[in-house]
């Protein structure tokens, strides 16, 4: 498959600026711009990390530049909600996709491992629920709030979760603002953090699973991510990254708002 994404990206930079993917050097695998006559044999699909943070950065800096990317499932929902909050200009990316393999998916829980613009491969089988979910549900309240002072005075404040995380752009970031967090402390007070992430993400979690996989106190953020997701599915009828035609619930105004939940029945 590596060899068929390779194919493609030579035959897109005929056309294009540059084609954002992973590269391997002797230093490691990183992000990078390929260009015409680049060496595409250094070019990579593992480990998985989010690209869609650095077409953002390009599209910023540089108003005309056109771009492509190697892109998996989870970074093409991200383009979606980046590109619904100005964060990526649509009209100026072009997407290559690929489809997760069959243990990624299941090692993500991923329920859509692969994209819409599929190109290369083969889409797997959905990853099956996360078990950690149930776990988490067959808790009592009590049970549940313990669990999570639990999990949370294990947090190092490395800010590892926002830095690693397409939608986590603001400017300014709430987590940094002493009115809500108080500075200093380790762990950070229970439970304002995470608390103020989760309900930034509650309309934008792609469920690219980075963030806990970037924790290095191994906090299980994706079993908040993932009923926060699945809340708003319910109760407005939104699935992130899913629809680039369908206004993120929590972005319009008080008016919108009735129409958009009757929409969603």
């Amino acid at each position: 498959m590596i060899e068929e994404i390779r194919q493609a990206v030579a035959e897109r930079l005929e056309e294009l600026d540059g084609v954002v993917a992973l590269r391997k050097s002797s230093k490691g695998v990183a992000p990078h711009l390929f260009q015409k006559e680049d060496d595409l044999s250094e070019l990579e699909i593992a480990p998985r990390y989010p690209l869609m943070t650095v077409v953002s950065k390009l599209h910023k800096v540089f108003p005309d530049i056109r771009l492509g990317i190697v892109a998996r499932g989870c970074d093409e929902r991200a383009f979606v909600e980046m590109a619904k909050r100005n964060q990526i200009d649509p009209d100026r990316l072009s997407i290559i996709g690929f489809a997760c393999t069959e243990e990624e998916a299941q090692e993500c829980y991923c329920s859509e491992p692969y994209p819409q613009h599929l190109l290369v491969g083969t889409p797997p089988p959905p990853g099956p629920p996360n078990p950690l979910v149930a776990e988490y549900e067959a808790r009592s309240l009590e049970k549940r709030r313990v669990f999570w002072k639990h999990q949370f005075l294990k947090c190092l404040k490395c800010y590892g979760c926002r830095n690693i995380c397409p939608e986590c752009f603001c400017e300014a970031c709430a987590m940094e603002d002493a009115a809500w967090v108080e500075p200093g402390l380790l762990a950070p007070p229970f439970p304002m953090f995470h608390l103020i992430r989760a309900m930034h993400m509650a309309s934008r979690c792609v469920a690219c699973r980075q963030c806990e996989l970037t924790c290095p106190a191994h906090i299980p953020l994706t079993v908040l991510y993932d009923l926060m997701r699945r809340d708003i599915e319910t109760l407005l009828g939104y699935v992130p990254g899913a629809d680039m035609a369908a206004p993120p619930p929590l972005s319009v105004t008080l008016d919108e708002a009735p129409l958009l939940v009757g929409a969603s029945h």
